[in-house]
């Protein structure tokens, strides 16, 4: 997913709170960190070739398993789902770098400004293409207008709505998320605070990982995927304040609940991949993910100024909202006219690639700028007290 990350910029604004000190050191430039652009790139990609190319599930797609189809593009394939356990470490470095020194409201139209847009165009499109193209999958549910209206408020999960894309699940993951993060963004971001929520919500993660049957608490603390978001907002306190043991553990320590956790979900993965995955491929590719983001908090990725990064990076989004079912769609197109696997897939990541920039730059870019001028609007502004009573005659 996320997919699904606000501008990479750090704000470099003073502390909120002041109650608790910071670690001398002061805030780094108001550099944008490109690497991280390039990072999302390699997530997306990630995923689109899981879904294109290791999902062997649907045989509709290709007309033939992937597997037998191409089977080193599959073995490869088959493990590009973890680019969302990358996804999810970007978000928490992120997250924390966008929202410090912010206001709750600040910190609310962000994410609102940064989610929507595109999403609510991803939807139309992806329902689209469900209901009305013709090479769909005849699995594939159609979407009614009920089942439409409720992915716009992208809780369709929650609500037990089918989401109108599959990858849409990530996104209630970052939600919940978000709504955790809360917390810190209404308190005032400081050092000790963003380091004792993370050092509580691990601790609460696993003692609810315990208890699988209860979903609430399951729903809240996340055990399987918040070590990602932790660890991300741990490296940017190294980021901005330097190494220090205890940051270094908390990574380290989320990477080994990661890894653990990694158990759990490689069911799911192996049922769609239709093979077994090998753990010891899956643990080394987290721990790359950990490991390059932790070279990223120090500078080592300083130097990477490459501006066509931050339209790849600004393109992830919209990629990863449009690739699975419409993807599937122009993969079953072009195997109806009997176009070869590797061109056809350099033709589908062509399409979708445009597509993205096209949503990007004439619904993403003018809806967020609409969107953000109404939700800082002072009438939405809450008032310090009740507004007068209007007495009826």
């Amino acid at each position: 997913m996320s997919t699904i990350t606000p501008p990479l910029q750090s704000d470099g604004a003073t502390v909120a709170g002041g109650a608790s000190p910071e670690p001398a050191k002061s805030a780094p430039p108001r550099n944008r960190l490109y690497v991280l652009d390039g990072l999302r790139l390699i997530a997306a990609l990630g995923v689109v070739a899981f879904h294109w190319t290791g999902v062997d599930i649907h045989p509709s797609v290709w007309g033939k398993a992937p597997r037998v189809l191409m089977p080193h593009l599959h073995r490869f394939g088959s493990y590009g789902w973890l680019g969302v356990q990358l996804f999810f470490l970007i978000s928490g470095f992120v997250i924390c770098m966008s929202a410090w020194g912010k206001t709750p409201r600040q910190y609310f139209t962000s994410r609102v400004v940064r989610l929507y847009p595109a999403y609510w165009v991803g939807v139309l499109l992806t329902s689209a293409v469900i209901n009305y193209w013709p090479t769909t999958r005849p699995d594939r549910q159609h979407m009614s207008i009920s089942d439409v209206l409720t992915n716009f408020t992208m809780l369709e999960r929650p609500m037990g709505v089918t989401e109108a894309d599959g990858v849409y699940w990530t996104l209630w993951i970052e939600l919940r998320f978000y709504l955790l993060f809360a917390i810190l963004a209404v308190i005032g971001l400081t050092y000790r605070r963003v380091v004792a929520f993370c050092g509580i919500w691990t601790i609460a993660a696993v003692i609810t990982g315990a208890f699988p049957n209860n979903d609430f608490l399951n729903s809240i603390t996340q055990p399987e995927d918040c070590p990602y978001f932790i660890a991300g907002m741990a490296l940017y306190l190294i980021y901005r304040f330097g190494a220090t043991p205890m940051l270094l553990g908390i990574v380290g320590f989320s990477w080994l609940i990661a890894q653990n956790r990694i158990h759990i979900t490689e069911g799911s993965y192996e049922y769609e991949v239709a093979h077994h995955l090998s753990w010891p491929v899956m643990a080394t590719l987290s721990g790359a993910a950990f490991l390059v983001m932790l070279l990223v908090a120090l500078g080592a990725f300083d130097w990477v100024r490459w501006k066509w990064l931050s339209v790849a990076g600004a393109l992830t989004y919209p990629v990863y909202l449009l690739h699975q079912e419409i993807g599937w769609a122009l993969i079953r197109w072009g195997r109806e006219h009997h176009m070869s696997p590797k061109p056809l897939l350099l033709c589908c990541l062509a399409v979708i690639l445009l597509l993205a920039w096209i949503v990007h730059k004439y619904a993403e870019r003018p809806l967020s700028r609409l969107l953000k001028r109404l939700l800082d609007s002072p009438s939405l502004t809450l008032p310090r007290l009740d507004p007068p009573v209007r007495r009826r005659a």
